[in-house]
């Protein structure tokens, strides 16, 4: 959500207290919107900071992320985002999927995917947008490094590949022009729904 530019000017530090968050999160949408003076779009993927007293809940730690510090970014939002803005919710296409080994990270993708649904109609009398992108396999440095370090590795990630229908991993490219259609103008008239970039893998 936090471009680099700000995170340069306003860097957020661990011991980030809620007032704190709150006034970064107000400065940053002032920073976001200082060009056009327009409709904001707000992206949120495992929210904006880290909330250490969380933790003492006990949740998974993916859980913390994905579900309540997305939670938690967007309500302390919501009161600088103007009307008409749009938000834009990372998902994945294992909310879609029953994949195995991927029980707990896909709960938490389909819980991201219930909030897009259910804050379209909390949000309607603002009419603010709310929609998500569920990335499918992407071919980031990450993913290179953990898979393919080892031959094992490098098997999993053809095997990746071959699974998607289009026959190949996506590019952080295509996922973010698919996160600046949902926030432009184009995207009017969509909200509450559900963008997959992964190649047809969740439809097949």
């Amino acid at each position: 959500m936090f471009g680099k530019s700000f995170l340069k000017q306003q860097p957020i530090k661990k011991n980030t207290t809620h007032k704190a968050a709150s006034e970064l999160l107000k400065d940053y949408l002032a920073f976001s919107m200082r060009d056009t003076k327009k409709t904001a779009a707000m992206f949120s993927e495992n929210g904006a900071f880290e909330m250490p007293y969380l933790a003492d809940f006990g949740w998974p730690t993916q859980f913390l992320g994905s579900v309540k510090g997305m939670l938690f970014t967007v309500q302390k939002a919501l009161p600088f985002l103007p009307d008409g803005a749009s938000i834009i919710l990372t998902a994945s296409v294992v909310g879609s999927k029953g994949l195995p080994a991927n029980s707990v990270y896909s709960a938490t993708k389909a819980a991201v995917r219930s909030f897009a649904r259910t804050w379209t109609t909390d949000l309607k009398a603002r009419r603010i947008r709310v929609n998500a992108v569920s990335p499918g396999t992407i071919d980031t440095p990450g993913l290179n490094r953990l898979l393919s370090t080892t031959e094992a590795g490098e098997q999993r990630l053809k095997m990746l590949s071959t699974s998607v229908p289009l026959g190949r991993l996506g590019s952080p490219d295509e996922v973010a022009r698919a996160v600046v259609f949902l926030a432009s103008d184009d995207s009017n008239f969509i909200t509450g729904t559900e963008l997959f970039v992964g190649g047809g893998f969740a439809q097949v």
